[in-house]
């Protein structure tokens, strides 16, 4: 988070995908832990998104599982997995849910540039979805 001024919603993916390594972490640890360096500045708007995804996980990954085509979660690169989360919970669980096509195209975004080229067409397609749902 160094390099350059990140949005909220990239930072929040960033904590989410952290999440996804260190399970046994709180998401609160995880932004105490980063706001502890001084080159990261996290704006409280990408913690309360990732808080939000975390204290909704459980309905989030339903809501992913309900809308995959011939997939599993565990199938899923943890890349995806994170930015389905986030995009998941600003469509369907925030108190005032982001304007489908902005989570769609900035969950693209996200992919094109932490994943890989079949994670911006899965994803794209699973949010697609779940926006119908």
């Amino acid at each position: 988070m160094a390099d350059k001024k990140l949005k909220p919603r990239e930072q929040a993916f960033i904590i989410i995908f952290e999440k996804s390594f260190n399970p046994e972490l709180t998401v609160e640890e995880i932004v105490s832990n980063a706001s502890e360096c001084e080159s990261v500045s996290l704006s409280s708007k990408a913690a309360n998104m990732a808080k939000g995804v975390d204290s909704n996980i459980e309905a989030i990954d339903k809501l992913i599982e309900d809308n995959l085509r011939g997939w599993s979660k565990a199938r899923i690169s943890k890349v995806a997995l994170a930015v389905l989360r986030l995009g998941v919970y600003e469509l369907k669980i925030a108190e005032k849910p982001a304007p489908v096509g902005v989570v769609i195209s900035e969950a693209v975004n996200i992919c094109k540039d932490y994943g890989s080229e079949e994670d911006k067409s899965f994803v794209n397609g699973v949010l697609g979805s779940v926006s119908r749902s």
